[in-house]
């Protein structure tokens, strides 16, 4: 992997593959840059690819002590941008990438992209009073500092519970039947450290980016699960009506990561958008 350095010595991974207008990939929270691998041969022959593991992520350990939050993402985001002269690119951001996408659009603003990709993500997690569109329709402030307290106490089954206990009857399945890829997702993330994720977590969970949405004058592509986790798609459509001529897709019977249930679709999608399709 390549790598740069932010501001505060951070050492950011990332690969760089590809030839084209740039595209950025910004994957979800406990995942890496690997998430993109199965659509690298198609977005590589047409775009500059740049995919990197979030700070904390991808089993690299910290360098500073700045903490992880989302706000600090925003503007590592900030910083690849202009590190590497990507002016114009689109950014594709699925889960905590979109949370981070949408923090840049607050801090930064979207004078150097030209197109936005969010993939099932609410712009609240937490639920309360007259927002009923974070995760599972009902995760409150109490239950997320349950969750919080139960990835203190083991974070690889607190993670693997709050995807389980979800909407999606899978994904419930797989974790009752505890095949071999959950009990090497349990592995995978049993080796991360955990204090810096539980960080990251905190501030994914406080942050609330409705205001954000209105904003957006981009051409914007939503894909969300039509059998999410964590999301009804009254959510997905609050997302589509609030962004003004953003373009939604609904990938049926699919989970939290739409894209990678249903990859050829996904890369069709994603390369007509950024050729030129507008967002109508």
């Amino acid at each position: 992997m390549d790598h740069f350095t932010t501001d505060d010595g951070e050492r950011i991974h990332l690969t760089i593959t590809g030839d084209g207008p740039p595209l950025i990939l910004l994957h979800g929270w406990t995942a890496s840059h690997r998430d993109w691998h199965p659509f690298m041969d198609d977005f590589n022959a047409r775009h500059r690819v740049f995919r990197w593991d979030a700070r904390a992520h991808g089993g690299h350990a910290l360098r500073s002590a700045t903490p992880v939050t989302v706000e600090r993402m925003a503007q590592d985001l900030a910083q690849l941008i202009e590190r590497y002269a990507l002016d114009g690119a689109t950014v594709v951001g699925h889960s905590m990438g979109a949370l981070t996408l949408w923090q840049y659009l607050r801090d930064v603003g979207a004078a150097r992209l030209s197109r936005l990709v969010f993939i099932d993500q609410s712009p609240r997690l937490l639920t309360g009073p007259g927002w009923a569109k974070g995760i599972y329709g009902d995760f409150d402030a109490a239950r997320n500092a349950a969750f919080m307290r139960d990835l203190k106490a083991d974070f690889a089954e607190a993670v693997l519970r709050l995807v389980a206990d979800g909407h999606n009857p899978a994904a419930r399945l797989r974790y009752a039947e505890n095949g071999e890829a959950m009990q090497s997702a349990r592995r995978r993330l049993a080796s991360f450290a955990a204090g810096p994720l539980i960080d990251c977590w905190a501030s994914l969970a406080a942050a609330d980016y409705r205001d954000v949405l209105k904003t957006i004058t981009l051409p914007t592509l939503l894909i969300y699960g039509g059998a999410s986790n964590f999301y009804g798609t009254d959510v997905a459509h609050h997302v589509r009506d609030s962004i003004p001529n953003a373009l939604l897709h609904i990938y049926d019977d699919v989970d939290h990561a739409p894209h990678l249930w249903q990859r050829e679709r996904f890369v069709g999608d994603v390369l007509a958008f950024v050729g030129g399709a507008s967002a109508q």
